[in-house]
């Protein structure tokens, strides 16, 4: 029987540990707050910066709030970003992502400061990570290394295949587990026989955003899968790129959706915000 990866009781641990941490910090003077801006009223994106800031209310980590009109201009959300890059009380800053298609995330992600660059996203962060140097690094990448460590999956010497190579998910995965001296594979769309690839796998993290996609051909007897998807199916219920109830016969250990990556992203945007304490 698979072990199911519960990432809600993690994160929820996790959370406790920063409440006290935070606390501590307070007595000695020492604050962090996050900036969290928003461009337009998107939905989703007003849900999550709801949660980011319910999480820093909880562990008492300082928030702002920028709720911008979605006309507001790429200089004008760049000057944002330099008055929050100069203000000593802004430890972290976050975008929401999706901008609006007049305004390019890459220059925005650039120009906030490495030092707040909460989300692990600049350039100079991502670079760090290459190289194995101390840095903030990407949620929900750092979130999966965490729910292996408590869950004492090992992953030095392993077969490590990620399917996915995004800048967010897919790339900063495959360095992190490397840095844990796994062996690693990095899959994409252009990738010939995937199923045999995957198929020698002992952990597989699905970030490909497809739903159900990865089925019992992908995965070996044993394997650790990790879902990083997350989809919502025409009868409202939530699933993620592995296909679970197919897949889960076959694993040592897996992640459900929802409830299993997803809520350690936000927990591990917190522990970021607390990085610099």
């Amino acid at each position: 029987m698979a072990i199911l990866i519960d990432g809600k009781a993690v994160a929820a641990a996790i959370k406790d540990e920063l409440k006290s941490f935070v606390e501590e910090k307070a007595k000695e003077g020492k604050h962090a707050c996050l900036a969290v801006i928003q461009v337009g009223n998107d939905p989703a994106s007003s849900v999550y910066v709801g949660n980011k800031k319910k999480a820093c209310a909880y562990i008492g980590i300082g928030s702002e709030s920028f709720e911008l009109p979605g006309e507001t201009t790429e200089n004008e959300l760049m000057e944002l970003i330099d008055r929050l890059n100069a203000d000593d009380k802004i430890t972290g800053i976050l975008v929401q992502l999706p901008l609006p298609r007049h305004i390019d995330p890459d220059k925005v992600i650039r120009r906030i400061s490495p030092a707040k660059d909460v989300d692990g996203f600049h350039p100079m962060n991502v670079g760090a990570l290459s190289i194995g140097e101390d840095c903030f690094v990407s949620c929900t990448p750092q979130g999966i290394m965490e729910l292996l460590k408590r869950y004492d999956i090992e992953t030095e010497g392993k077969e490590c295949v990620v399917i996915g190579r995004s800048n967010i998910v897919g790339k900063p995965m495959a360095m992190l587990l490397l840095r844990g001296n796994g062996t690693v594979t990095v899959c994409h769309s252009k990738t010939r026989d995937l199923k045999e690839i995957c198929k020698r796998a002992d952990i597989l993290v699905a970030a490909v955003g497809r739903p159900k996609m990865i089925d019992h051909e992908y995965v070996k007897p044993g394997a650790v899968v990790i879902d990083v998807g997350i989809h919502r199916m025409e009868n409202s219920k939530l699933c993620g790129d592995v296909d679970f109830d197919d897949v889960m016969p076959l694993c040592s250990a897996i992640t459900p959706v929802p409830g299993g990556v997803g809520p350690m992203t936000i927990a591990m945007l917190m522990k970021n915000c607390c990085k610099n304490l």
